[in-house]
């Protein structure tokens, strides 16, 4: 049998083989502090592609130093970690799966401390730097930021485009715009966190200005045959004065227009102390909005841990694929479990596990 969650998919010139993807999990794991991926990258996402995974995507990486969240983070702005990503590509590919990266800036909420080495900002002294935003308004609990300048900004969609670049030369087949979880992008597109009076400013036009040319420059950049995804939260939890569900999908169809192929559904991350009613699915409503509203490919996220109900989501249109995270930490192999669960037979189990395989094999001692 073929269920939906196995189909394959084709996005412009790349096939998955299924449309079961990772979504891009920070790992602050640069040790270096260097932005260059290492031995644990390679494991943590080459164990996903031996899993089953269609698409592997790499965690948020800062197309500029002071654009990563954490001193710890992953970038994309030199060769030395465009050779390391190599490394890594290539074991993806070895393993019948595609590789993507999230290509990211995280604005006001960039300079922080990872979980476990402290709270709130890295002070310069420490190794952090001066963050910036559109406005010098202060993410809660971290250093206020710098507003950027006209030139800044008309700069970044050249800064998003040659990161993109790199990331064709690392063996990327997909990137990934990144506007969502209240990093850089997402502060330009909310009111709560955009207070300028310029073209970057106001109406909804200009806040997702600077989004549209990022994916202009970025599809101009890596050409017809990638596939150019982009990531939004659907709402920030603030409605009605924050960024909200029709907001997104009007900016979908922008983007969709503008080149992106794909937009990866998510929610929140701008403001604190919000409450989120978090369940199994509860953002799957913001991708099929998305879908139906903006014609436009979607990705569901969200508490997504069970095959069928992963099954159901792609077979009842609500999405067009589903990016999972903790899942998959919990479990690298979920692909392989759940195509057993639904009854589908596999043909990319690793040889070196096939004692492993769900299945009966007689051929097996």
């Amino acid at each position: 049998m073929t269920t939906a969650l196995f189909s394959p998919m084709t996005v412009r010139n790349v096939t998955f083989r299924n449309r079961l993807w990772v979504s891009p999990m920070c790992q602050y794991s640069c040790e270096g502090q260097d932005g260059v991926p290492t031995d644990w990258h390679l494991v943590h996402l080459g164990s996903f592609a031996r899993g089953g995974a269609g698409l592997v995507v790499a965690e948020a990486s800062g197309v500029t130093p002071e654009g990563r969240i954490s001193p710890w983070c992953t970038g994309i702005w030199s060769d030395e970690q465009v050779a390391e990503w190599s490394r890594i590509t290539r074991f993806i590919h070895g393993q019948g799966a595609k590789a993507g990266i999230q290509l990211a800036h995280a604005g006001r909420k960039g300079s922080t401390y990872r979980d476990w080495s402290g709270k709130g900002s890295v002070a310069l002294p420490d190794g952090g730097w001066t963050a910036v935003a559109p406005s010098p308004l202060a993410f809660p609990g971290y250093a206020e930021p710098r507003e950027l300048t006209l030139d800044e900004i008309s700069e970044l969609p050249g800064i998003w485009a040659a990161s993109a670049r790199r990331a064709l030369d690392a063996g990327f087949d997909v990137v990934e715009v990144h506007a969502a979880h209240g990093y850089l992008l997402h502060e330009f597109l909310s009111p709560l966190s955009n207070a300028r009076e310029d073209e970057y400013g106001g109406s909804l036009e200009n806040r997702a200005r600077l989004v549209l040319d990022v994916v202009r420059a970025v599809r101009a950049e890596v050409g017809e045959d990638v596939p150019v995804f982009l990531r939004l939260s659907a709402t920030d939890w603030s409605e009605p004065d924050g960024w909200t569900v029709d907001d997104t999908v009007a900016v979908s169809e922008w983007a969709h227009a503008a080149g992106a192929d794909l937009v990866d559904v998510s929610s929140g991350g701008l403001v604190a102390g919000v409450r989120i009613p978090t369940g199994p699915n509860y953002q799957v409503p913001f991708a099929s909005a998305v879908r139906s509203g903006a014609h436009v490919a979607t990705g569901a996220v969200g508490q997504i841990v069970g095959a069928r109900q992963a099954e159901d989501i792609i077979a009842s249109g609500d999405a067009d694929a589903v990016f999972v995270g903790r899942e998959f930490l919990r479990d690298p192999h979920l692909p392989l479990r759940m195509a057993h669960e639904l009854g589908e037979r596999l043909d990319y189990w690793p040889l070196q596990y096939l004692r492993g395989d769900f299945a009966a094999r007689p051929d097996v001692a």
